[in-house]
């Protein structure tokens, strides 16, 4: 017979018995103030304070060479009518500077191999077209950044003549690519201080003088951060601007609005591929939550520029899925990106070095879907950016293979997801009771009450929202 643990305690010296409740309650308090430490440094990591109007924004990718047949700023102009009344806030215009020939790829070459800072591709129009095009965004309602590359130039842009010394060098002493497959570009070295104060400079200069709303900065991931930390300080100075890295980490918001979810991206294109089961969302969210504070915006997409011409068109990747993986991207946490004819069921993959037009005479039903989409975030603040969004609980299911669901609450509001990432069509149960209520579906006109543990059924790749109209 066993005997308790209140009489083993009772025959312990008084001494071991003070000295094990001090350990215990010592700890304790260190754990306590470990989980402290841990917050504090999570909540000082953005230090970037938001525009007003970014908080519950979506944003568009533009590729103006291939937008139109014409390839112009004021051949794009034409569509923002179009792209105002599908719901886009922040257009985001891929590189806008004249692009060099020395070792350049392909016919036109790459966007990403800049010329001249100051300048204009005059294959897209002049200064005064580009000025004109920021205007009438404005007038929409509408922002508008453009595409930087601070981490390297194009062999024949001036700067390699006039300070060599800014470049990187190889072994012998030679001007080098930041990377070797990157033959079209040579790197600069940001240990140079004139190199920063050059590039400080150029950025305020296109904010000054096109009133522009800030930049979606190329590779950010390869520019030290103290120096992208000095260009939003300096940027803020002359008006409140948006700022975008191509980088994925927390320590890149301390100087950025927002950051690339490319590990959640990669999850997607496994999931749809079947290469991996659904749970991996769920260690994704965990650690999301772990690593990063919560006015942190994370860019969740489907495609982009890259993805496109390297890795294939969304229905390549995705296939049947493309649509569910969209609705995802807009009710989870982080902004959605929409890249130039994804509205339009763009199902090729645009060269990068050639012109080669998007097709927009297709019969589509996405235009459809991101106008409605869009119109769902805009008027639910549980599906805004950051802080100013609902907190995200995952919903368990019987079918953690297949169904991936849960909640945004934020106050009185909150929104319940299902979504069905399988080809199967399946019943679900949701198991307990966070998001019992009644809801109206937010796709429909349906109204809904759902009780705990209910069971639901769900085609291939389905997806439901629904948003709760009162507190139960």
């Amino acid at each position: 017979m066993h005997k308790s643990k209140e009489n083993s305690m009772r025959k312990l010296p008084i001494a071991w018995i003070l000295a094990l409740t001090l350990l215990i309650s010592t700890a304790s308090c260190q754990q306590a103030s470990q989980e402290k430490t841990s917050q504090q440094a999570k909540d000082t990591i953005t230090q970037v304070s938001h525009p007003q109007w970014s908080k519950d924004a979506t944003i568009y990718e533009v590729n103006i060479r291939q937008y139109t047949e014409q390839g112009t700023f004021n051949a794009f102009a034409e569509h923002l009518p179009r792209l105002k009344e599908l719901g886009v806030d922040i257009l985001w215009i891929m590189p806008i500077h004249p692009i060099g020939e020395k070792n350049r790829k392909g016919k036109l070459g790459s966007y990403y191999s800049v010329q001249d800072y100051y300048g204009i591709n005059p294959r897209f129009g002049d200064m005064e077209d580009f000025k004109n095009l920021v205007d009438q965004a404005h007038s929409m309602d509408m922002k508008l950044i453009i595409d930087w590359v601070a981490n390297h130039t194009a062999w024949d842009n001036p700067l390699i003549e006039s300070h060599p010394d800014w470049y990187l060098k190889d072994s012998t002493g030679n001007i080098r690519a930041p990377v070797e497959d990157w033959s079209d570009v040579a790197g600069l070295n940001y240990e140079v201080p004139a190199v920063r104060d050059y590039m400080v400079e150029a950025m305020k200069y296109w904010v000054k003088e096109a009133d522009i709303d800030g930049y979606r900065c190329d590779v950010a991931h390869m520019v030290p951060v103290d120096f992208w930390m000095r260009v939003h300080n300096e940027l803020d100075q002359i008006k409140d601007v948006f700022m975008l890295a191509e980088a994925e980490g927390p320590k890149y918001h301390r100087a950025f609005d927002m950051s690339y979810a490319w590990e959640l991206h990669h999850l997607m294109n496994q999931v749809a591929q079947g290469e991996e089961e659904v749970q991996v969302l769920t260690e994704y969210l965990e650690k999301e939550k772990e690593n990063y504070p919560d006015n942190a915006y994370r860019m969740n997409f489907t495609s982009n520029h890259d993805e496109n011409s390297w890795n294939g068109t969304v229905y390549e990747r995705m296939g049947e899925g493309a649509k569910t993986f969209a609705v995802f991207t807009y009710t989870f946490p982080g902004m959605p990106l929409i890249y130039s004819g994804q509205e339009a069921c763009m199902d090729k993959r645009l060269e990068f070095f050639q012109k080669d037009p998007i097709e927009w005479d297709k019969t589509c039903d996405m235009d459809a879907f991101y106008r409605q989409m869009n119109q769902l975030k805009e008027d639910n603040p549980t599906l805004w950016n950051g802080r100013f969004g609902g907190e995200t609980t995952q919903i368990d299911t019987d079918k953690p293979e297949d169904v991936f669901a849960f909640i945004r609450k934020q106050e009185d509001s909150q929104t319940l997801v299902v979504l069905n990432f399988s080809d199967k069509k399946i019943s679900v149960k949701l198991k307990g009771d966070a998001y019992s209520g009644s809801y109206q579906d937010a796709l429909g006109n349906q109204k809904k009450t759902f009780q705990a543990n209910t069971t639901m059924d769900l085609n291939p790749w389905d997806y439901k929202i629904f948003q709760r109209l009162a507190l139960r």
